[in-house]
Protein backbone atom coordinates (compact mmCIF):
# COMPACT_ATOMS: atom_id res chain seq x y z
CA UNK A 1 0.00 0.00 0.00
CA UNK A 2 3.20 2.61 0.93
CA UNK A 3 4.61 1.41 -2.10
CA UNK A 4 1.56 2.32 -4.21
CA UNK A 5 1.12 5.74 -2.58
CA UNK A 6 4.89 6.74 -3.09
CA UNK A 7 4.01 5.76 -6.78
CA UNK A 8 0.70 8.20 -7.10
CA UNK A 9 2.80 11.05 -5.54
CA UNK A 10 5.54 10.33 -8.07
CA UNK A 11 3.29 10.08 -11.47
CA UNK A 12 1.06 13.83 -9.74
CA UNK A 13 4.89 15.41 -9.65
CA UNK A 14 6.06 14.57 -12.86
CA UNK A 15 2.57 15.28 -14.35
CA UNK A 16 2.81 18.81 -12.95
CA UNK A 17 6.12 19.26 -14.50
CA UNK A 18 5.00 18.37 -18.23
CA UNK A 19 1.90 20.95 -18.01
CA UNK A 20 4.11 23.98 -16.77
CA UNK A 21 6.71 23.43 -19.61
CA UNK A 22 3.77 23.32 -22.36
CA UNK A 23 1.98 26.35 -20.41
CA UNK A 24 5.97 28.23 -20.55
CA UNK A 25 6.51 26.78 -24.04
CA UNK A 26 2.88 27.94 -25.33
CA UNK A 27 3.55 31.59 -22.91
CA UNK A 28 6.77 32.08 -25.25
CA UNK A 29 4.98 31.36 -28.67
CA UNK A 30 2.08 34.13 -27.60
CA UNK A 31 4.74 36.38 -26.89
CA UNK A 32 6.04 35.85 -30.49
CA UNK A 33 2.54 35.73 -31.75
CA UNK A 34 1.70 39.14 -30.27
CA UNK A 35 5.37 40.56 -31.08
CA UNK A 36 5.19 39.99 -34.75
CA UNK A 37 1.65 41.28 -34.89
CA UNK A 38 2.45 44.30 -33.12
CA UNK A 39 5.48 44.84 -36.17
CA UNK A 40 3.35 43.64 -39.05
CA UNK A 41 0.30 46.41 -37.87
CA UNK A 42 2.84 48.51 -37.89
CA UNK A 43 4.37 47.86 -40.99
CA UNK A 44 0.67 48.00 -42.28
CA UNK A 45 0.55 51.57 -40.77
CA UNK A 46 3.43 52.78 -42.57
CA UNK A 47 2.25 51.05 -46.04
CA UNK A 48 -1.13 52.74 -46.05
CA UNK A 49 0.54 56.32 -45.28
CA UNK A 50 3.17 55.43 -48.23
CA UNK A 51 -0.06 54.51 -50.33
CA UNK A 52 -1.85 58.16 -48.88
CA UNK A 53 1.26 60.00 -49.97
CA UNK A 54 1.39 58.08 -53.71
CA UNK A 55 -2.66 58.85 -53.97
CA UNK A 56 -1.70 62.36 -52.94
CA UNK A 57 0.84 62.70 -55.69
CA UNK A 58 -1.19 61.03 -58.43
CA UNK A 59 -3.94 63.39 -57.52
CA UNK A 60 -1.69 66.39 -57.93
CA UNK A 61 -0.51 64.88 -61.18
CA UNK A 62 -3.87 64.32 -62.84
CA UNK A 63 -4.96 67.95 -61.90
CA UNK A 64 -1.59 69.14 -64.00
CA UNK A 65 -2.25 66.55 -66.78
CA UNK A 66 -6.21 68.37 -67.06
CA UNK A 67 -4.24 71.73 -66.40
CA UNK A 68 -1.78 71.37 -69.07
CA UNK A 69 -4.69 69.89 -71.40
CA UNK A 70 -7.36 72.65 -70.89
CA UNK A 71 -4.29 75.17 -72.02
CA UNK A 72 -3.56 73.28 -74.73
CA UNK A 73 -7.04 72.76 -76.10
CA UNK A 74 -6.98 76.80 -75.59
CA UNK A 75 -4.46 77.72 -77.83
CA UNK A 76 -5.40 74.89 -80.09
CA UNK A 77 -8.87 76.60 -80.15
CA UNK A 78 -6.98 80.07 -80.60
CA UNK A 79 -5.12 78.81 -83.54
CA UNK A 80 -7.63 77.20 -85.12
CA UNK A 81 -9.20 80.81 -84.46
CA UNK A 82 -6.52 82.63 -86.19
CA UNK A 83 -6.08 80.16 -89.35
CA UNK A 84 -9.54 80.19 -89.96
CA UNK A 85 -9.23 82.94 -92.36
CA UNK A 86 -6.44 80.99 -94.00
CA UNK A 87 -8.71 77.85 -95.07
CA UNK A 88 -12.38 79.88 -95.37
CA UNK A 89 -13.74 80.25 -99.10
CA UNK A 90 -14.85 84.22 -97.36
CA UNK A 91 -11.70 85.45 -96.78
CA UNK A 92 -8.34 83.53 -98.14
CA UNK A 93 -4.86 84.90 -97.20
CA UNK A 94 -1.73 83.93 -98.73
CA UNK A 95 0.86 82.43 -96.86
CA UNK A 96 3.07 85.26 -98.63
CA UNK A 97 0.73 87.89 -96.81
CA UNK A 98 0.29 86.03 -93.58
CA UNK A 99 4.11 85.93 -93.69
CA UNK A 100 4.62 89.60 -94.07
CA UNK A 101 1.88 90.62 -91.57
CA UNK A 102 4.00 88.42 -88.75
CA UNK A 103 6.85 90.66 -89.92
CA UNK A 104 4.80 93.90 -89.87
CA UNK A 105 3.98 92.60 -86.10
CA UNK A 106 7.21 91.85 -85.13
CA UNK A 107 8.44 95.49 -85.80
CA UNK A 108 5.50 96.73 -83.60
CA UNK A 109 5.16 97.64 -79.88
CA UNK A 110 4.71 93.94 -78.46
CA UNK A 111 2.77 95.03 -75.86
CA UNK A 112 -0.11 96.16 -78.31
CA UNK A 113 0.66 93.40 -80.56
CA UNK A 114 -0.22 90.91 -77.40
CA UNK A 115 -3.69 92.49 -77.11
CA UNK A 116 -4.72 90.67 -80.72
CA UNK A 117 -6.13 87.69 -79.71
CA UNK A 118 -7.17 86.44 -83.44
CA UNK A 119 -5.66 86.30 -86.49
CA UNK A 120 -8.16 88.97 -87.40
CA UNK A 121 -6.83 91.36 -84.45
CA UNK A 122 -3.70 91.21 -86.22
CA UNK A 123 -4.65 92.38 -89.48
CA UNK A 124 -6.37 95.21 -87.92
CA UNK A 125 -3.68 96.01 -86.04
CA UNK A 126 -1.00 95.75 -89.13
CA UNK A 127 -3.45 97.97 -91.05
CA UNK A 128 -4.34 100.60 -88.87
CA UNK A 129 -0.55 101.22 -88.40
CA UNK A 130 -0.21 101.44 -92.20
CA UNK A 131 -3.03 103.64 -92.46
CA UNK A 132 -2.62 106.13 -90.48
CA UNK A 133 1.44 106.00 -90.46
CA UNK A 134 2.84 109.90 -90.53
CA UNK A 135 -0.46 111.45 -89.85
CA UNK A 136 -0.20 114.39 -87.21
CA UNK A 137 -3.45 112.85 -85.89
CA UNK A 138 -4.45 108.84 -86.16
CA UNK A 139 -6.45 108.82 -82.70
CA UNK A 140 -9.71 109.38 -84.46
CA UNK A 141 -9.11 106.53 -86.97
CA UNK A 142 -9.89 103.06 -86.29
CA UNK A 143 -9.88 100.10 -88.98
CA UNK A 144 -11.36 96.74 -89.00
CA UNK A 145 -11.68 93.71 -91.46
CA UNK A 146 -15.28 92.14 -91.67
CA UNK A 147 -14.78 89.12 -93.59
CA UNK A 148 -14.02 90.56 -96.73
CA UNK A 149 -14.64 94.38 -95.97
CA UNK A 150 -12.43 96.97 -94.47
CA UNK A 151 -14.74 99.36 -92.92
CA UNK A 152 -12.41 102.89 -91.37
CA UNK A 153 -14.05 105.08 -89.28
CA UNK A 154 -12.46 108.63 -89.09
CA UNK A 155 -13.45 111.29 -86.60
CA UNK A 156 -15.18 113.97 -88.15
CA UNK A 157 -12.83 116.49 -86.00
CA UNK A 158 -10.27 115.33 -88.33
CA UNK A 159 -12.59 115.73 -91.60
CA UNK A 160 -14.73 118.85 -91.03
CA UNK A 161 -14.94 121.82 -88.87
CA UNK A 162 -18.49 121.57 -86.62
CA UNK A 163 -21.63 122.01 -88.81
CA UNK A 164 -19.81 122.24 -91.98
CA UNK A 165 -19.92 120.03 -94.64
CA UNK A 166 -15.95 121.32 -96.26
CA UNK A 167 -13.59 118.95 -95.98
CA UNK A 168 -10.59 120.39 -93.83
CA UNK A 169 -7.28 120.34 -95.51
CA UNK A 170 -5.69 118.48 -92.45
CA UNK A 171 -7.82 115.63 -93.92
CA UNK A 172 -5.86 115.09 -97.01
CA UNK A 173 -2.69 113.00 -96.45
CA UNK A 174 -5.20 110.29 -95.06
CA UNK A 175 -7.45 111.02 -98.16
CA UNK A 176 -4.53 110.52 -100.23
CA UNK A 177 -3.32 107.45 -98.65
CA UNK A 178 -6.90 106.20 -99.53
CA UNK A 179 -6.88 107.09 -103.09
CA UNK A 180 -3.77 105.05 -103.39
CA UNK A 181 -5.12 101.99 -102.09
CA UNK A 182 -8.62 102.46 -104.12
CA UNK A 183 -6.49 103.33 -107.45
CA UNK A 184 -4.26 100.18 -107.17
CA UNK A 185 -7.77 97.80 -107.42
CA UNK A 186 -10.11 99.10 -110.17
CA UNK A 187 -12.30 96.02 -109.10
CA UNK A 188 -12.46 98.01 -105.54
CA UNK A 189 -15.66 99.59 -104.72
CA UNK A 190 -15.41 102.29 -101.76
CA UNK A 191 -18.89 103.51 -99.94
CA UNK A 192 -18.68 106.74 -98.06
CA UNK A 193 -21.13 106.86 -95.12
CA UNK A 194 -21.51 110.44 -93.65
CA UNK A 195 -22.73 109.95 -89.94
CA UNK A 196 -23.97 112.48 -87.28
CA UNK A 197 -25.32 112.74 -83.68
CA UNK A 198 -28.57 113.23 -82.79
CA UNK A 199 -28.64 116.98 -82.38
CA UNK A 200 -30.66 118.81 -84.79
CA UNK A 201 -29.24 121.03 -87.24
CA UNK A 202 -31.04 123.81 -89.55
CA UNK A 203 -28.88 126.48 -91.80
CA UNK A 204 -29.56 128.30 -95.05
CA UNK A 205 -27.90 125.47 -96.81
CA UNK A 206 -28.96 122.33 -94.61
CA UNK A 207 -32.61 121.28 -93.68
CA UNK A 208 -30.97 118.27 -90.89
CA UNK A 209 -29.24 115.89 -90.13
CA UNK A 210 -29.96 113.67 -93.63
CA UNK A 211 -28.87 116.87 -95.72
CA UNK A 212 -25.46 117.17 -93.26
CA UNK A 213 -24.62 113.32 -93.40
CA UNK A 214 -24.88 113.22 -97.41
CA UNK A 215 -23.25 116.15 -98.13
CA UNK A 216 -20.35 115.28 -96.25
CA UNK A 217 -20.12 112.27 -97.61
CA UNK A 218 -20.52 113.89 -101.35
CA UNK A 219 -17.54 116.46 -100.24
CA UNK A 220 -15.50 113.57 -99.86
CA UNK A 221 -16.30 112.02 -102.99
CA UNK A 222 -15.94 114.92 -104.96
CA UNK A 223 -12.01 115.27 -103.21
CA UNK A 224 -11.12 111.70 -104.21
CA UNK A 225 -12.30 111.86 -107.67
CA UNK A 226 -10.95 115.57 -108.25
CA UNK A 227 -8.09 115.83 -106.47
CA UNK A 228 -6.82 112.13 -106.05
CA UNK A 229 -7.80 111.10 -109.31
CA UNK A 230 -9.93 108.32 -108.12
CA UNK A 231 -12.26 106.98 -110.66
CA UNK A 232 -16.05 107.98 -109.81
CA UNK A 233 -17.19 104.48 -111.14
CA UNK A 234 -15.77 102.79 -107.86
CA UNK A 235 -17.04 105.65 -105.47
CA UNK A 236 -20.51 105.68 -103.54
CA UNK A 237 -21.92 108.38 -101.55
CA UNK A 238 -24.45 107.52 -98.54
CA UNK A 239 -25.86 109.57 -95.78
CA UNK A 240 -26.89 107.61 -92.48
CA UNK A 241 -28.16 110.71 -90.52
CA UNK A 242 -28.01 109.86 -86.88
CA UNK A 243 -29.20 106.40 -87.42
CA UNK A 244 -26.62 104.05 -87.10
CA UNK A 245 -24.71 105.94 -83.72
CA UNK A 246 -21.53 103.73 -82.07
CA UNK A 247 -23.24 104.82 -78.90
CA UNK A 248 -25.92 106.18 -77.58
CA UNK A 249 -26.24 109.87 -77.74
CA UNK A 250 -26.51 110.81 -74.16
CA UNK A 251 -22.87 112.27 -73.60
CA UNK A 252 -20.66 114.95 -75.21
CA UNK A 253 -18.08 112.17 -75.57
CA UNK A 254 -20.69 109.62 -77.41
CA UNK A 255 -21.98 112.44 -79.43
CA UNK A 256 -18.29 113.00 -80.93
CA UNK A 257 -18.11 108.80 -81.41
CA UNK A 258 -20.92 108.82 -83.71
CA UNK A 259 -20.01 112.01 -85.31
CA UNK A 260 -18.18 110.58 -88.00
CA UNK A 261 -17.23 109.09 -91.88
CA UNK A 262 -17.38 105.43 -92.28
CA UNK A 263 -15.15 104.25 -95.41
CA UNK A 264 -16.18 100.81 -96.69
CA UNK A 265 -14.00 99.17 -98.82
CA UNK A 266 -15.33 96.09 -100.36
CA UNK A 267 -11.76 94.14 -102.11
CA UNK A 268 -10.30 91.07 -102.78
CA UNK A 269 -8.89 91.00 -99.62
CA UNK A 270 -5.68 88.96 -100.22
CA UNK A 271 -5.16 92.00 -102.80
CA UNK A 272 -5.88 94.30 -100.73
CA UNK A 273 -3.27 93.46 -98.12
CA UNK A 274 -0.93 92.99 -100.62
CA UNK A 275 -1.44 96.70 -101.32
CA UNK A 276 -1.11 97.55 -97.68
CA UNK A 277 1.55 94.80 -96.28
CA UNK A 278 4.22 95.39 -98.47
CA UNK A 279 4.31 99.22 -98.74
Amino acid sequence: MKKIVISLGVLVTLTSCVSKKKFVALQDQHNKTQSSLAKTLLEKEELQNKYGKIEARVAEFNEKVNSLKSTNDALTQESNSKLSLLSGSKAPISAVNLEQINQQLASMDQAEVAKARTLNDSINLVLNKKLTKGLENSEGINVQVDETVVMINISDDLLFNTGSYRVSSKAHPLLEKLSEVIKSEPSVEVIIEGHTDSRTIKTGVLEDNWDLSVKRATSIVRLLQNKFKVAPAQLIASGRSCYAPLVENTSKENRALNRRTRVVIMPNLDKFLSMIVTN
